[in-house]
């Protein structure tokens, strides 16, 4: 399985096999990769975080309940090249009068801001996770300026005259059962509806029966409602949604009543802030590849990986052109990253919404370097920029 990765020299009329520098500390180039279902074709983006005017962030689309295609996502924010992200909530088949929300996954950090916290493991959109890995893994970089695999856990308190409530959610499509979360202008103005469908361990599932809402502001009740709402939320109010024993314990809340809402992300090993993160699951850790990756669905993949201690980049994402449309499976894609020289890598979004950009020097816009398997730019909750100054 892993000799069916090994890279090869070939590559396609148009490939760049040496790399080409896109900015200071970004080089780019394609290569083919021998997979066992055929021949897969890579573009890959080499990003030197040591080089003091080069950085990454997360790309997203002002909101965590929204999408954009990658190229408008990288073009807004002045990126000069940039790769999809984290799985997202991308249809609800399974509840009807139920919009999508279009947020992603997993935790995010955007220019060292916490967005959001992960939704519960039952309750993600894409494959199985390898074991031992949860919704909860991060790929970001902290304020040391390198790269690290870690895992961000929602901590938070909801202070109210009737004690004080644990705080299991933070702008997230999916609540734990039981629970209370919070919802803040970073959401958007998607319907809060979806938070509470589904339970933790069966995303099809029923939507709950018993919910409430609340909305904070000034530090104040001035609003409930028996059923979650919808509608941009002002940048001084949070908006608190429960649900089954959440939803009894808001109930006791009255109008005008103090409460105070706190929340961060902890991470479990990271000794430094985090400046940008992004959901996601591991596949290469250490220089192994994680056991139980699947080795036997392949399809088009994005992949991040890391070496020299976190201060070299690999943003990989593969063709979606027909003739390479079969791709690699996760056990491929780790050896693949491991052949490369990565020590650690971590999984993206793959399919139609695998997708990478580069913008060349004096560009005004980026330009998609790889082919949408769907035939067109798919948009997407958020993705990884790279910017160089």
């Amino acid at each position: 399985m892993l000799a069916g990765a090994a890279l090869t020299g070939a590559a396609p009329a148009g490939a760049v096999p040496l790399g080409r520098r896109i900015a200071p500390g970004v080089t780019y180039r394609q290569f083919d990769v021998d997979a066992a279902a055929g021949k897969a074709h890579a573009h890959l983006l080499t990003v030197d975080l040591a080089n003091p005017h080069v950085r990454l962030d997360l790309l997203y689309p002002g909101a965590v309940a929204a999408r954009a295609t990658v190229s408008k996502l990288a073009d807004a924010a002045g990126a000069v090249a940039g790769v999809n992200g984290d799985f997202f909530n991308i249809t609800e088949t399974q509840h009807p009068g139920v919009e999508a929300t279009g947020a992603s996954v997993g935790p995010a950090i955007a220019g060292g801001q916490v967005l959001k916290a992960a939704v519960p493991k039952g309750q993600r959109f894409g494959p199985a996770l390898p074991p031992g890995t949860t919704t909860r893994d991060v790929l970001g970089v902290g304020t040391d300026r390198r790269a690290h695999l870690d895992r961000l856990t929602l901590t938070g308190t909801v202070t109210t005259p009737e004690g004080n409530l644990p705080l299991k959610g933070l702008n997230q499509y999916a609540l734990p059962q039981n629970s209370v979360g919070a919802f803040t202008s970073r959401w958007g103005s998607a319907s809060r509806v979806r938070a509470t469908c589904g339970t933790d361990t069966d995303r099809a599932a029923g939507c709950s029966a018993d919910t409430y809402e609340v909305q904070v502001r000034g530090g104040r009740v001035v609003a409930a409602s028996d059923h979650p709402g919808s509608g941009s939320i002002a940048a001084d109010t949070t908006v608190l949604v429960g649900r089954e024993k959440g939803a009894q314990q808001l109930r006791k809340l009255s109008s005008g009543e103090r409460v105070s809402v706190t929340h961060a992300l902890v991470a479990a090993t990271a000794k430094v802030p985090f400046t940008f993160a992004i959901g996601g699951y591991p596949v290469l850790r250490d220089g192994k590849p994680l056991s139980g990756l699947d080795d036997a669905t392949s399809a088009v993949r994005t992949v991040v990986g890391f070496k020299g201690g976190g201060q070299q980049l690999l943003l990989l994402a593969l063709d979606g052109a027909a003739a390479y449309r079969t791709g690699m499976t996760v056990a491929e894609e780790a050896a693949t990253m491991r052949e490369l020289g990565a020590s650690d890598a971590f999984n993206l979004d793959g399919g139609g919404s695998t997708e990478m950009v580069t913008r060349d020097t004096g560009a005004s816009g980026v330009k998609v370097r790889n082919h949408p398997s769907g035939g067109a730019e798919r948009p997407v909750a958020n993705g990884i920029g790279v910017f160089s100054s």
